[in-house]
C-alpha cells in the first residue's frame, strides 16, 4: 500500500534561515543529515513548521528541489501544497516538479470557515487532480475548521488517491470515530507529538512530528516500541520527552523547536516575520529540558 511509505516517524521539516534572512542550506544539509541518521522514516516539508506562508514561489521550488537531491531517496518525502483556494492549489500542481515528491500533504482549507460539503468538494477535486496521492491535514487550531469524521471517512471511500489523514484535532473521540469507520486503504498519522502513543494505541501507524526535529533518535525510537505493541516501554520514552514536547509549543512553533536545534549547533534561530524567536525564559526552560534528555 502506498500508505506504508508513511509509517512510523516523519518530521515536520523546519526551514533554517541564515542571519540575512535567506535560507541557509548548509544549515538544513546539518539538518537533514541529523534527522535522517537519527533514524526517522520520512519527511514532510512545507507543512506549517516549515514556515511556507512567508516563502515565495521561487524558495518553494528551490527548496523542494535541493531537499529532493540532498535527501537522495534515503527516505520518502511528503510535500506542502494546501490553502483555501482549491483552483490555485490544482494549478500549482500543473508547475510543480514531482519528481522525488511521493506524496502531497494539504491543510484543510482555512479562514474563509467552508462547511463540510465545501470541505468535501475541496478534498475530492485535490485528490482528483493530484499526480500524486494526498495526506489530508486536518488541524482545526489552525483552520478554525475541523474536518468532521464523517467527511474524513466518506473522501477515504470515494477517492482512492487519498492514503492517509493527519489527524491533529486533539479529539480523540473524532479519532476513535475515524479508526472505527475508515477503509483500510486510509492510513492515520498522528499530528501531535504529544498524543503519538495514545493514538498508536488506537490504531495509527505514523506520525509528522515536531520535536522528532530536535530528538530523533528518542522519538523514533518511541514510536518504533508502539509500533511493535510496546507501549510500556514506550511510555517511559514519551513521558521522559513530554515535557519537551510542551516547551517547544510555549512560545509559538516552530519558534520553539529552532532555539533547540540551534542550542544543538545544527541551524541559526531565525525566522520570518511575523513569527519571533522565543522569549528568554522560554529559551532557558527549553535549554534545560533538552539538556536532560539527550
Amino acid at each position: 500500500m502506498q500508505s506504508e511509505l508513511f509509517n512510523g516517524t516523519g518530521v515536520a521539516l523546519i526551514t533554517p534561515f541564515d542571519d540575512g534572512g535567506n535560507i541557509d542550506y548548509p544549515s538544513l544539509q546539518n539538518l537533514l543529515d541529523y534527522i535522517i541518521n537519527g533514524g526517522i522514516n520520512f519527511i514532510a516539508m512545507q507543512g506549517t513548521t516549515g514556515e511556507p506562508s512567508t516563502l515565495t514561489p521561487q524558495e518553494r521550488q528551490q527548496l523542494r528541489k535541493f531537499v529532493v537531491e540532498y535527501v537522495n531517496n534515503r527516505v520518502p518525502i511528503m510535500y506542502g501544497i494546501g490553502g483555501n483556494n482549491t483552483a490555485a492549489i490544482i494549478d500549482e500542481f500543473k508547475t510543480t516538479d514531482f519528481k522525488g515528491i511521493d506524496a502531497i500533504l494539504s491543510i484543510s482549507p482555512y479562514y474563509t470557515k467552508p462547511n463540510q460539503r465545501g470541505i468535501y468538494e475541496h478534498f475530492k477535486a485535490i485528490a482528483a487532480a493530484s499526480p500524486v496521492p494526498v495526506v489530508l491535514y486536518n488541524v482545526p487550531g489552525r483552520t478554525s475548521r475541523n474536518v468532521d469524521a464523517q467527511t474524513i471517512v466518506q473522501l477515504a471511500n470515494d477517492c482512492p488517491n487519498l492514503i492517509a489523514v493527519k489527524e491533529a484535532s486533539g479529539n480523540m473521540s473524532q479519532i476513535m470515530n475515524i479508526v472505527n469507520n475508515k477503509p483500510e486503504s486510509l492510513a492515520l498519522i498522528s499530528g501531535d507529538d504529544s498524543l503519538t502513543l495514545p493514538m498508536y494505541a488506537l490504531g495509527a501507524t505514523g506520525v509528522i512530528s515536531v520535536v522528532a526535529n530536535v530528538v530523533p533518535k528518542q522519538f523514533s525510537e518511541m514510536v518504533n516500541l508502539c509500533a511493535k505493541g510496546d507501549f510500556k516501554a514506550a511510555s517511559k520514552i514519551h513521558f521522559n520527552l513530554l515535557d519537551l514536547m510542551n516547551a517547544l509549543f510555549e512560545d509559538g512553533s516552530p519558534a520553539g523547536a529552532k532555539a533547540a536545534l540551534a542550542h544543538l549547533g545544527i541551524i541559526k534561530e531565525n525566522l520570518r516575520l511575523p513569527l519571533v524567536p522565543v522569549c528568554d525564559s522560554v529559551r532557558q526552560k527549553i535549554v534545560t529540558i533538552l539538556d536532560n534528555v539527550r
